[in-house]
């Protein structure tokens, strides 16, 4: 089991955590986790989705195993200011589908203290990187890169393989249209 080590976690200034990894890897159950622990020592947080994330109804983030928190459905990285009032922990799920205004955003609520944590795809379906979050990793404090296993063989996963015909960048799905799979069987099925 992960377990993060902040040495000066009392400190009053903020950083940024970046969970990433394929899908079915626990980004969302790590970040939903993290969360739960800040709110057990009653701090206050935010949670932001992004609009494009349509796969549960409202403003839920679920992860994959069931895990749910409340958050709140945004459009745009900015609008993150129109909801914040000083909370110390702000906290994205699926970040890869935030503008890249989300970077200065991220950058912003550090530099005012906060503790911000992204959940999100490090690569697309191609292995291409995805989106802010290659961004997001050179300017954190903190990675955690978490894997799946792949399904064909039991190794650790290394992307989320699309496994229906549709070729643009994004496209919102879970296991109907994704599953892990390490490099080898990733590159078997894509002969």
């Amino acid at each position: 089991m992960f377990l993060e080590q902040f040495p000066l976690e009392t400190r009053t200034h903020g950083w940024i955590e970046v969970i990433c990894g394929s899908m079915f890897s626990g980004k969302t159950e790590e970040l939903i986790r993290r969360l739960k622990r800040t709110e057990f020592a009653n701090q206050k947080f935010l949670l932001f989705k992004p609009q494009t994330d349509s796969r549960y109804a409202g403003t839920a983030v679920k992860s994959h195993k069931g895990s749910t928190l409340d958050g709140i459905l945004i459009e745009r990285a900015s609008d993150v200011f129109k909801h914040w009032n000083g909370e110390r922990v702000i906290a994205f799920d699926e970040v890869q589908f935030f503008d890249n205004g989300i970077i200065d955003v991220v950058k912003q609520l550090a530099d005012k203290g906060a503790r911000v944590i992204c959940a999100g795809l490090d690569m697309d379906f191609q292995g291409n990187p995805f989106g802010p979050v290659p961004h997001l990793l050179a300017i954190a404090e903190y990675v955690t890169k978490v894997h799946a296993i792949c399904v064909n063989c039991g190794d650790l996963a290394y992307i989320s393989h699309r496994t229906v015909k549709e070729k643009e960048q994004v496209l919102v799905g879970a296991n109907e249209k994704y599953k892990p799979l390490c490099r080898w069987c990733h590159n078997q099925e894509n002969i």
